[in-house]
């Protein structure tokens, strides 16, 4: 998701982020780290078992990362947005990477080196107790989550992954959420093709969950959209349900 300006404000960073971890002073810091970077949709930024050590810190756009099982299948580890930071892992102890991440539409980051980071977190204390707090947060959803694509048709999927996206990124004390995503994008998301996810969408659409548009997509019903990322693989269950 893109970071959000409000007329008169400061930019909004989802606390799900780093950014948004942070306080403005430190926020400044590291939006002052590495250098900027832009990657068109589809590109690869990272990719696993490599042994770069540098992390990106979003500041626009979407990007998924997976891994390969054994099996030779290819898993959805996350999906990132704004204000966070991805292959911080690698950043930090200098181990080979463990996923791919790919750009989903264009990408905005900061390209920070793992020496930059950790001198960083040792200058600035506070970034490297909401760095730890950032990956925390992480590996529990991703305990959590284990098993959460197991057995999910298209639909389920596409519910489950719009659901988690729209209450870690949407404004606070909101019902609904904006997320900037394309059909395309969406299908790249849930490793589905788009035929599939235009099926999935219009079922979505007729729940009375979401609304689409050119290049996004608008959940208005959080709680019906749980119901059917809950059903998702339960037999003889409708999306109106």
């Amino acid at each position: 998701m893109s970071r959000t300006r409000v007329r008169g404000a400061e930019t909004y960073w989802p606390p799900a982020g780093l950014l948004g971890r942070v306080g403005e002073d430190d926020r400044r810091v590291l939006l002052g780290l590495g250098h900027r970077v832009v990657y068109p949709a589809g590109q690869i930024t990272i990719r696993e078992a490599d042994t770069s050590d540098f992390a990106l810190l979003l500041t626009g756009g979407t990007v998924k990362v997976t891994a390969h099982a054994q099996d030779g299948r290819e898993a959805l580890l996350a999906v990132r947005m704004a204000g966070d930071l991805v292959g911080e892992l690698a950043g930090i102890d200098g181990q080979p990477r463990i996923g791919t991440v790919t750009a989903c539409g264009r990408v905005l980051a900061r390209y920070i080196l793992r020496s930059e980071l950790l001198d960083c977190t040792k200058q600035h204390p506070a970034i490297g107790l909401a760095l730890n707090a950032s990956v925390v947060a992480k590996l529990r959803t991703a305990t959590g989550r284990i098993v959460d694509f197991t057995g999910c048709d298209v639909l389920g999927r596409l519910a489950r992954i719009l659901h988690h996206l729209a209450v870690s990124y949407r404004r606070p004390g909101r019902n609904e959420a904006q997320l900037p995503l394309s059909q395309p994008e969406m299908a790249t998301l849930v490793g589905a093709a788009e035929s599939s996810i235009h099926k999935a969408l219009r079922a979505l659409r007729e729940s009375g969950a979401v609304v689409t548009g050119y290049r996004r997509i608008t959940i208005l019903d959080l709680d019906r959209l749980a119901r059917i990322a809950a059903a998702a693989g339960s037999p003889g269950i409708s999306p109106n349900t």
